[in-house]
């Protein structure tokens, strides 16, 4: 372990290159501890296989050392080519899955030490880069995915990449390190940049945005549409949600402070949903964003890396002084906030019109993992439409994938296809199982102390099980497990959530909704994973019997239980919330 802090280490770096390239090309396994807070930046974790730890353990062996290797994709936008790059690293310096991120990114896992430079080069030279995946700076920024061709969604994607650009490293680390000082792909880190060409990075040392210690904690940035909020604009540090009026985006509504991470009986942690902050015109957005990122990075806590996030920031000095901060560097008056409305947190899966003369296809992905596994073989069903047809691909929050501009008569063909590989059709798969969601958890992140995506499935079968015994297999409810309380999955304004605890039990919650505007309340500190289907009957047995006519799991909680959008953070460390009587 290193005796120094992540903001000395980003001080000390000389511009987050610490001695990375020294390290690379040595014979060894795997970086120091400082390298490895470094290496976040770069868009790589350093992980091991810790189904393997005991066993090398016993026999004095060093742990299976692996990296992950996390690449940025604005609005989760790709090109085919692109795509197939990414399928093709998977397979041959990868485990051979890909991994669509809450954050509309794709993760390669498996990459070993001697092919990290290789894998990572390889990325960049399809025209994506992974500079800024990780780290205290702001990532990946995500949008609307739904590829509909209308002036909200097209001005969504296009913003999700003018943001990317705005806030990307200056840096030369990057370049120097992984590119052999080669051009940095500044203007395509996503499928269909305007700015396809690509340029080399300025500088060497200069940050004149993040300063010499960066950020002091990662920073999240969402653009939604309403009545859709498939990116949980409020579990993001910013927010911008659309305003359209007479078919054009007048501006956004800002939000700021959302944030989920938090720590198991540490009440000084927990999560927040982003609050108001006014509202710009289109032409003021990415000045509003400078403003609200500087204003976290002078201000934020660099002393403890758990209250670091903005979110802390806005709830110790109150959303007012904030809103003063931010009014401060603007040259322009931030206007009230928009009335806005919200309908569900969900994709539009299956068939659809663009809007334009063609299709786009939402498919769903369990657990955001394509691969080719037990007779659902998705990833060769994908490379084969992406080589064949050359459709672009979004990838989107709840880890599914959506292939566009599709011209009517190809749908038939796309069909064939995806029957021959048996990738499930979202009609035949209930609601709670298009909206189910679980982080990536075990063997590979660091941080997990139970069970995610590997126990997920298994789950999930036997709620729906309880949900047909109790008339409930079309009703929309949104549960989500993570392996720990960092909350990748977005537990925390979920209807039901579990959090990981411990190997095989989980912190049980409930009472979030199916828009993503309200909180969970903790339930049960600590439930065993093979009890959650009965005590999952009891909460529903529960709202079969007290809920109103047609009246959804959501609206009935809100209406009988206490949890609430503001956090008070006994209720996510505290068990069983008052119920209203």
């Amino acid at each position: 372990m290193s005796s120094k802090n992540v903001e000395e280490i980003k001080a000390e770096s000389h511009a987050l290159r610490g001695t990375i390239q020294e390290s690379l090309g040595a014979d060894s396994s795997h970086f120091s501890e400082d390298e490895y807070q470094l290496l976040k930046f770069h868009g790589t974790y350093q992980q091991d296989d810790r189904d393997q730890r005991a066993a090398r353990k016993a026999q004095n062996q060093d742990k299976a050392w692996m990296f992950m290797v996390r690449s940025k994709l604005p609005g989760g936008d790709l090109t085919a080519a692109q795509y197939l790059e990414h399928d093709k690293i998977a397979g041959e310096l990868g485990n051979g899955t890909l991994r669509i991120t809450t954050r509309q990114g794709f993760q390669t896992h498996g990459v070993l030490k001697g092919d990290l430079k290789e894998c990572i080069r390889r990325i960049n030279e399809s025209g994506v880069t992974t500079w800024g995946a990780c780290g205290d700076v702001v990532r990946n920024t995500i949008a609307a995915a739904a590829p509909i061709a209308d002036p909200a969604h097209r001005d969504a994607q296009r913003l999700a990449k003018e943001l990317s650009q705005a806030f990307l490293s200056r840096s030369t680390a990057y370049a120097d390190i992984w590119l052999n000082d080669e051009k940095l792909p500044l203007g395509t880190d996503s499928a269909s940049s305007e700015n396809s060409g690509s340029s080399k990075a300025t500088g060497t040392d200069e940050e004149p945005l993040y300063g010499k210690q960066y950020l002091p904690r990662k920073f999240k940035i969402a653009i939604a549409i309403p009545p859709r909020n498939d990116v949980d604009v409020y579990a993001n540090d910013l927010g911008f949600i659309a305003r359209v009026e007479a078919g054009e985006v007048k501006g956004y509504t800002v939000v700021v402070g959302g944030g989920f991470g938090m720590t198991h009986g540490k009440q000084d942690t927990y999560p927040v949903l982003a609050k108001p902050l006014g509202y710009v015109g289109r032409d003021q957005v990415t000045e509003t964003a400078v403003a609200v990122v500087t204003v976290q990075r002078d201000f934020g806590n660099r002393t403890d890396r758990k209250r670091a996030r903005l979110k802390y920031l806005i709830d110790e000095k109150g959303i007012e002084w904030f809103r003063q901060e931010v009014q401060a560097r603007l040259p322009f008056a931030l206007q009230a906030p928009k009335e806005i409305r919200w309908d569900t947190v969900s994709d539009i899966l299956g068939w659809h019109q663009q809007g334009d003369g063609k299709l786009f296809c939402g498919l769903w992905i369990q657990e955001g993992r394509i691969q080719d596994a037990e007779g659902v073989r998705t990833r060769s069903a994908f490379a084969k439409i992406a080589r064949k047809f050359g459709f672009p691909v979004r990838l989107t929050t709840n880890c599914n994938l959506i292939f566009y501009n599709i011209d009517p008569a190809q749908k038939p063909a796309v069909d064939k296809i995806l029957v021959e590989h048996g990738v499930q059709r979202p009609e035949d798969l209930t609601p709670v199982r298009q909206l189910g969601q679980a982080c990536v958890g075990l063997p590979t992140c660091g941080l997990a102390l139970a069970e995610s995506e590997r126990a997920f499935p298994d789950v999930l079968d036997k709620i729906e099980g309880v949900m047909a015994d109790l008339g409930l297999s079309e009703e929309p409810i949104l549960i989500r497990m993570t392996g720990c309380p960092n909350g990748c999955a977005r537990p925390y304004n979920a209807d039901i959530s579990f959090v990981g605890r411990g190997p095989g039990k989980y912190a049980f919650y409930v009472g979030g909704s199916l828009t993503g505007e309200r909180l969970v309340g903790l339930q049960q500190k600590s439930l065993p994973v093979a009890e959650i289907p009965n005590r999952v009957r009891e909460l529903l047995e529960e709202f079969v019997r007290d809920r109103y006519q047609g009246e959804t799991f959501s609206d009935y909680w809100g209406r009988t239980h206490v949890n609430g959008p503001s956090p008070k953070p006994e209720q996510f460390h505290i068990e069983a919330p008052l119920q209203v009587s």
